[in-house]
């Protein structure tokens, strides 16, 4: 967030005062911005740090060994030829090789985006078409080798997000002996657009879906370099949350990029219902619309035009982003008729989601009362309501407010992710580990900000009701390690403690393709046809219980096809 100056001071006051209290404000200010530099010249510099080389498979890069932690980091290295000018809308390009040295010290340009979310904390070099960059944390020495990978996908609703983000940072996973790498990927107009010139263009006759293809070309490159990292190109485990897991399953289904990985790992989220992949009919007809209501008569004439026309034409038409599309290439058929064939990769998939992904009020859209809550059933179910209230009970005012939450939370993305396990579970013979995140956050450090959807905090956002639960996102500087890069909450013991038991089951998992080991409390995989499976309760004290599905399976029945 930028920071800014406000110039004006409401109130009654001498003049003297007044005076006083600007120049504070003023030097405050310039204080803040001499620390700010001071800190961004140190890193710069190394500070704890000294420049380290390697070699990639287009010429050589320099990243920063740091003495602190023992790690490699290599920041803002690219993976694909920029997609700008001729390249806009197309699928990720072989790099050119240079000579010499690539500096690979800071973030790269977070694809373009609004402040869609606007609790989203970037650390990247500003806002670009020109996006495709990786960071790699590494422990590796001199002659490491073999070590397990784990690649994670950003979340933001295909609409925004980057890998810089300090949530997503690699260095507390990369000290349990793991490759780390953030991939950035195109975003909205400039990563999922589909239009029937486009689809003329490719040999497949299919568009959109730059974004998946982004990622599955960065596992690609995962495969080609990442033993120069100290890696073993054969134990690549996918990680993300909300879009990013999303994103996991979609790489998963994909042929692609199914044979490249080793692993997988979601958090909140799966493609089967949320954010589905559409026909490539329907992709390609919203993506028409979107031209002609932008007065826009050619493709030529949209790729001639700039980066801010596009992305104020995108802004003006308040759309959410374009929907994947099946287009013959990266998906090649619907995503649950892919796991149907069990054809998805064939690898142990660890996911889960958050105990109260979305407040109740998302359902009831008014007051969280027993009235409302039967009044909304009913409009949602009109001809399953009584059984759809058996499986979300509503006896007493506590439960009434579960019941809400639970139904906005399983509408919202719960029931996808479980659909995804579902799949899996019995279209394999890999283990399948299920949690259900539970922590209550802590209070806010700066009682003026307010929680946002995307995980983060914003100044001014609509107060929404306490949580009862973990809210979406919420769970990310948790599994990653990251509590004390996270200013804005007042992490307490049982924060960290929750954090080490959750980063020390997803370092073990992308190590051997089992979560357990370290003390930690027994997490049993779930068996294929069990309707109560195994599900680890991840809360201050954690533990595995048996888990009644029986709203996920009306839920599922729900969305059957009439």
């Amino acid at each position: 967030m930028p920071f800014q100056l406000s110039s004006k001071i409401t109130g009654i006051c001498a003049k003297p005062y007044l005076l006083l209290l600007q120049i504070e404000t003023i030097m405050k200010y310039f204080t803040h911005i001499l620390l700010m530099l001071a800190i961004s010249s140190a890193w710069a510099q190394g500070n704890d740090s000294f420049p380290v080389q390697t070699k990639i498979e287009n010429g050589t890069i320099e990243g920063l060994y740091d003495t602190r932690s023992g790690l490699q980091i290599y920041l803002g290295v690219p993976f694909a030829k920029p997609p700008v000018g001729n390249l806009r809308w197309k699928a990720p390009q072989p790099l050119d090789n240079w000579t010499g040295v690539k500096q690979t010290k800071k973030f790269g340009p977070r694809p373009v985006q609004a402040i869609v979310f606007g609790d989203m904390n970037s650390r990247s070099d500003g806002i670009s078409e020109d996006c495709l960059y990786l960071n790699v944390w590494t422990p590796a020495k001199k002659n490491t080798t073999g070590l397990p990978v784990l690649v994670y996908f950003y979340g933001g609703g295909f609409v925004a997000g980057d890998g810089s983000e300090p949530r997503y940072d690699g260095a507390a996973m990369a000290k349990k002996g793991i490759v780390v790498v953030t991939v950035n990927y195109r975003l909205g107009l400039f990563g999922f657009f589909a239009h029937p010139e486009l689809s003329k263009e490719t040999t497949y006759k299919g568009s959109g879906n730059y974004g998946y293809l982004d990622q599955a070309w960065a596992l690609q490159w995962v495969q080609k370099n990442i033993a120069a990292f100290g890696g073993d190109a054969k134990k690549v485990t996918i990680a993300g949350e909300s879009a990013g897991s999303i994103s996991v399953s979609a790489q998963m289904v994909s042929p692609l990029s199914r044979k490249l990985i080793a692993g997988a790992i979601g958090e909140s989220g799966s493609g089967i219902s949320a954010l589905a992949a559409v026909p490539m009919a329907e992709a390609e007809k919203t993506g028409a619309e979107f031209a002609k209501n932008a007065g826009y008569t050619s493709l030529a004439q949209m790729r001639q035009a700039s980066t801010r026309e596009l992305y104020e034409v995108y802004v003006d038409s308040k759309r959410f982003g374009f929907p994947p599309a099946i287009d013959g290439y990266f998906f090649t058929k619907g995503m649950l008729e892919t796991f149907n064939a069990k054809e998805q990769a064939q690898v142990p998939l660890l996911l889960g989601w958050n105990s109260a992904e979305i407040p109740g009020v998302a359902f009831t859209q008014g007051p969280i009362n027993e009235e409302t809550l039967i009044k909304k059933v009913k409009e949602a179910y009109p001809n399953d309501w009584e059984e759809a209230l058996k499986v979300y009970p509503h006896g007493n005012p506590k439960e009434v407010e579960w019941a809400a939450t639970n139904l906005a939370s399983d509408r919202f993305i719960s029931y996808s992710t479980w659909k995804w396990f579902d799949a899996h579970r019995k279209n394999s013979s890999q283990p399948v580990y299920r949690y259900l995140y539970s922590k209550l956050r802590p209070p806010l450090v700066d009682k003026n900000l307010t929680p946002g959807l995307a995980g983060g905090t914003q100044q001014g956002g609509m107060q929404m009701p306490e949580p009862i639960g973990a809210p979406h996102a919420c769970e990310i500087e948790y599994c990653m390690g990251n509590l004390s890069l996270v200013k804005d909450y007042a992490w307490t013991a049982d924060d960290y403690k929750v954090s080490d038991t959750m980063l020390n089951y997803f370092a073990n998992f992308v190590k051997t393709g089992n979560p357990n080991g370290d003390k930690l409390p027994e997490w049993p995989a779930a068996q294929p046809n069990d309707n109560s499976p195994a599900v680890m309760i991840l809360d201050t004290e954690s533990k595995a219980v048996k888990y009644d599905d029986a709203r996920y399976l009306f839920l599922d029945k729900m969305n059957k096809p009439k």
